[in-house]
């Protein structure tokens, strides 16, 4: 990964989902780029221990909860005058299959991977704007929005919602010069918070055309990057760094029949 300590030494960064695979990644990127972290998660005990770990702030908070989320949109307010990087990564990944999922569990997920990100986008722009920020916004999406899979159909939809908004924000926030992106990472092979199995990791490996999982160094450098200088004429973009598993089908095709073959 660059070294982007020459631009994040002192940067006021607020991660959340910062419990979860990539919200760790993330966040250790930040820290040892130099950064002052606000870490949140709904899930107390590994951000704690997450945030003592980097020297970090935390905020315990379900964005699910009306509560919570007004207690994290005053702290990406006023914790600093403004912050200078809001990275949206909380998000909830149920298996919702059709028949099962009612409406209840649809406003649960749409409540904490939609609401909330423009809720805390809106707070962070006025922050920023209200400060002279030039800040940046990194919204945490999915290959599901753009290949969705049975059974996580409301997933897919927020994280549709998620590159749109990215997208209609950044046009809201350009004239502040404030920029909002979004990164799609690729499949990480779980965590000791969200622990896959190994043959699952193996079969998701086989799909992904560069042949292996999302690293700690993948989707933060990507991140790292769009919140950068070095992507100052970046805004409203979705970034895939997933391997190429969203470019399409890595299903190897059946072998060709032999020639003279009936079939």
């Amino acid at each position: 990964m660059l070294d982007y300590r020459d631009q994040f030494t002192g940067a006021r960064v607020v991660v959340t989902g910062a419990a979860g695979i990539f919200g760790t990644w993330i966040a250790e990127a930040f820290a040892a780029a130099g950064a002052d972290l606000l870490l949140t998660d709904a899930r107390e005990e590994p951000l704690a221990a997450l945030a003592d770990r980097l020297g970090a702030r935390r905020l315990a908070a379900d964005l699910g909860d009306g509560a919570g989320l007004a207690a994290l949109g005053d702290a990406v307010e006023h914790t600093w005058e403004s912050p200078d990087v809001l990275v949206n990564n909380a998000g909830l990944y149920p298996r919702t299959p059709l028949a099962t999922t009612g409406p209840e569990e649809v406003r649960r997920i749409l409540d904490v991977n939609v609401v909330a990100l423009h809720e805390l986008t809106r707070r962070a722009v006025a922050a920023m704007t209200a400060a002279g920020v030039p800040g940046s916004i990194v919204n945490i999406s999915s290959g599901a929005a753009v290949r969705p899979g049975a059974g996580g159909s409301v997933y897919a939809a927020s994280k549709a919602a998620v590159e749109v908004l990215t997208r209609s924000l950044a046009l809201e926030a350009a004239p502040h010069g404030i920029r909002v992106n979004a990164v799609q990472p690729g499949f990480a092979p779980g965590s000791e918070v969200s622990a896959l199995g190994a043959g699952h990791v193996a079969s998701m490996r086989r799909r992904i055309p560069l042949g292996r999982t999302s690293g700690p160094a993948d989707a933060p450098a990507a991140v790292l990057w769009l919140a950068s200088g070095d992507a100052s004429f970046v805004t409203g973009t979705t970034l895939a760094v997933d391997g190429g598993r969203t470019a399409g089908d890595h299903t190897p095709p059946p072998a060709a029949p032999a020639e003279g073959d009936g079939r």
